[in-house]
């Protein structure tokens, strides 16, 4: 396999190699010239207005808007002399030059221009300017959230599902463009959850607070290689000047239930001090019915199981952010910031299985009722220190972090057993488990970039991080007399994961073009220990190269090409071995032994005029780490292998359009196609092939001082892995007003109006032979008030933390 990756590697810089020939033969049109805005607290000034003049008459030749991090750019700027001039509203006007630009130079590098608070504001004037939902950066593609209303009253999770090339399965596992194994950050950081974890943390993030979603399929050498199928990162609301904001938003909702959710963000900048802070709480019962029928062969003889599952389930959430950046000078910054949260789960199941020989007379029958409460508490720091060395573009960044999980369950399962006729077979059974739960993550980044020349930079870091796991499941059972340890279903497992990395990027800009070559060295070492049983040492190295081309035709035609190798670490949860029941019949069990899987990813991108955005992707996947459900008898359990190899392809389509003044809209289609092979699993094999798409379109609506939006989502039938997925689809709708000059919004939707929303499967594969039909509450009526006060305009400064590839992997 090292062989093949360093032949790919080096066919990679060959690649390399003759596109840079390729654009160096390009005859230059004129010179780049490439500056930024900043404000008096060396933030950024985004979206502002900047105007390049001729030096003698002031004549205006080019203009442009600096970006979200205050740049801008000049293309084909003929020889002369100019000056620069930048505008923009609650800032005075920055003028700089005159300055020559030289036919011999193709880059002419502007220093940083500072623009001063206004004095004055102009109280009758109200200019606003919105991002389009969906821009395609050359590297990634980002869902702008923070105007639509559909964010508002939803959660992050809801509004992550309808981001493009996004699905979310029954278990809430994320697929991107048709494969799982995604990594999710926020804000730069990950949340070392796993995906039941994730989902719940996601849920109780308010969706008023969520700016941005940045897709990144093919993360470069910079991010930790985890995540087969690529990044997804959640943006936060930021701040935009000094002074102090926030917003006070509350919801209520109904599905089966009642819902509420109260949250509070608050952010004050005073010269040289910035803190920011949130709270947000809520309450959110919900419902799901889950029917399993299933058939087991026993000595050749048939055994239907029909089972029917209630299960009602309230979550209760508390979350806190709070942090504080402090510039020691003009050039460094330092921050620190503490978040956590205490939830609490609590879970009632009741389930009626009927177990017949023919479908039509039922031989006996088993009832399991369990309640399961659990408690989720999480503190994090994180402490940063980010220094602009100098104006060229040198920097350095530190982070060190601490994050602890606690997590505690307590289960208490009754199971009757009945004789055809409904009698009692047998005396009940009893047992109760208690699960306490204990993650500690310690982890440490560094990372410097140097611009080596005008049009060549280099990129490098290191971290470590170190991860211990500890999982203790108590189980007992009822005697007769007094609950009992049942030794043979209690177990203790601990964990522990050391990662040391390091990497190297460099990119080189063209007129015309970019390219940017990166490779990442991984070092783990872990030990699984089952208290009892034979530790599970393992130590690998890793090298994940990464290359990223991206060409310019002309002024409506842009290509691109990325290619990386990713690991997918098996999450902790996946490593223990212990065994949880649903009932007597059905169980989940972990496996000490999974390795990581590893994938080669593909893709070549197209984009016209800055809007119509198509990719197509390849990756192929070596110790595919796999969920199945396997036999034993009349028993069925769900557990992870790793199987063989994968072969996935996909094709995303992302096109905006107008309709007309008022209705604005745009569609997103994603086909994609997995290939999965594997021998001698369970005594069988899979051999899967299987072609599915998603499509999504969202039609903006603006009726005077009303904003309206509808979205249609549709999942075709599709196979993943031994699971025949079948169709879902939805349509939701929401309607919003502002009142007092935008400081009060509301907001009415519906998701999924029709209640069309199911997550049905069925399996015929390892000798499984099952369908499940599920249905969740997802048709939801929600209405939600957001009050913003103070200054809108608050800049909080991002960074990315050391938290990073951990992310997803904690365990139950």
């Amino acid at each position: 396999m090292k062989t093949t990756i360093c032949t790919i590697y080096y066919a990679l810089l060959l690649v390399v190699a003759g596109f840079t020939s390729a654009f160096a033969q390009v005859t230059p049109t004129g010179t780049k010239i490439v500056g930024k805005l900043i404000n008096e607290q060396t933030a950024p000034v985004d979206y502002a207005t900047v105007s390049l003049l001729k030096a003698g008459d002031s004549t205006v030749v080019k203009g442009t808007l600096t970006d979200e991090t205050g740049l801008y750019t000049f293309e084909n700027v003929k020889p002369g002399i100019y000056i620069i001039k930048a505008t923009n509203i609650g800032y005075t006007k920055a003028i700089t030059g005159p300055f020559t630009v030289e036919q011999s130079k193709q880059f002419f590098a502007m220093g940083d221009i500072k623009m001063g608070t206004a004095s004055k504001t102009l109280g009758t004037v109200t200019v606003t300017s919105t991002k389009p939902l969906i821009e395609r950066k050359i590297d990634r593609t980002v869902m702008n959230v923070e105007n639509s209303i559909l964010s508002a009253g939803n959660n992050a999770m809801e509004i992550l599902e309808r981001a493009p090339g996004v699905t979310i399965d029954k278990d809430d596992n994320i697929s991107l463009k048709g494969k799982q194994g995604v990594t999710v950050m926020i804000n730069d950081k990950l949340t070392y959850l796993s995906a039941q974890q994730l989902a719940t943390l996601l849920r109780s993030t308010d969706g008023n607070t969520v700016s941005s979603i940045e897709i990144i399929t093919n993360p470069s050498a910079k991010y930790d290689a985890a995540g087969n199928s690529g990044i997804i990162n959640i943006k936060l609301k930021k701040n935009k000047q000094s002074g102090t904001n926030g917003n006070l938003t509350a919801a209520v909702a109904r599905a089966n239930s009642i819902r509420n959710s109260q949250n509070l963000n608050i952010n004050h900048k005073e010269g040289n001090l910035n803190v920011f802070g949130s709270l947000s709480r809520g309450d959110i019962p919900s419902h799901r019915v889950i029917d399993i029928d299933r058939k087991t062969v026993v000595n050749n003889t048939d055994n239907y199981f029909i089972q029917s599952t209630q299960m009602p389930q309230n979550y209760h959430y508390n979350n806190f952010r709070l942090g504080v950046d402090l510039d020691v000078s003009k050039k460094n910054t330092v921050g620190f910031v503490v978040s956590g949260n205490s939830n609490k789960e609590n879970d009632l199941n009741y389930s009626h299985t009927n177990i017949t020989a023919n479908r039509t007379t039922i031989d006996s029958s088993l009832n399991t009722n369990s309640t399961i409460d659990q408690k989720f508490t999480n503190i994090a720091v994180n402490l940063n220190d980010r220094w602009q060395i100098d104006t060229l573009g040198q920097s350095l960044s530190i982070d060190l972090d601490y994050s602890k999980f606690n997590n505690n369950s307590n289960a208490n399962y009754v199971t009757n057993y009945f004789l055809a006729n409904g009698n009692p077979q047998r005396a009940p059974q009893l047992t109760r488990n208690q699960s306490p739960s204990v993650i500690d993550i310690h982890s440490a980044k560094v990372d410097y970039a140097k611009p080596l020349s005008k049009t060549v930079k280099l990129e490098t870091g290191a971290k470590f991080s170190d991860v211990k796991t500890d999982n203790d499941l108590r189980a007992q059972k009822y005697d007769g007399s007094a609950f009992v340890n049942d030794t043979s279903l209690s177990n203790h497992f601990i964990y522990t994961e050391k990662i040391s990395a390091g990497y190297l990027n460099l990119n080189k800009q063209y007129q015309t073009g970019s390219v940017q070559v990166g490779l990442r060295a991984e070092y783990t070492q872990s030990n699984g220990n089952l208290i009892g049983s034979t530790p599970v040492d393992r130590s690998y190295l890793n090298f994940f190269p990464s290359l990223f081309l991206n060409q310019t035709l002309d002024s409506k035609n842009e290509m691109t090409f990325s290619y990386s190798r990713r690991i997918d670490r098996p999450n902790y949860s996946q490593l223990n071995p212990f065994v949880y029941y649903l009932d007597p019949y059905t169980f989940e069990q972990g496996n000490a032994f999974l390795k990581p899987q590893y994938t080669n990813n593909f893709e070549l991108g197209y984009v016209y005029d800055k809007t119509i955005d198509v990719s197509l992707g390849y990756s192929h996947t070596t110790d595919v780490n796999m969920e199945i459900i396997l036999t034993q008898g009349n028993k069925s359990f769900q557990t992870n292998l790793n199987l063989a190899v994968q072969n996935n392809y996909n094709l995303n389509i992302f096109a905006p359009y107008t309709i007309t003044k008022w209705w604005t809209g745009n569609a997103n289609f994603n086909g994609f196609r997995g290939e999965i092979k594997a021998d001698n699993v369970n005594g069988g094999s899979i051999d899967n092939k299987s072609t599915g798409f998603v499509f999504k379109t969202t039609q903006n609506l603006v009726f005077g001082t009303i904003k309206g939006e509808i979205q249609y989502y549709y999942n075709s039938p599709m196979t993943m892995g031994i699971y025949d997925i079948h169709r879902q689809q939805s349509i939701s709708a929401a309607l919003s007003k502002s009142f007092d000059e935008k400081k009060f919004n509301v907001k009415f939707g519906v998701d999924d109006i029709f209640n069309m929303r199911r997550n049905d499967i069925d399996s015929h594969q390892l000798g499984n032979d099952f369908a499940i039909r599920q249905k969740n509450d997802s048709r939801v009526f929600r209405l939600t008030a957001t009050y913003n006060f103070g200054n809108a305009k608050i800049r909080q400064r991002e960074h990315r933390t050391g938290a990073e590839e951990e992310s997803n992997r904690v365990g139950h």
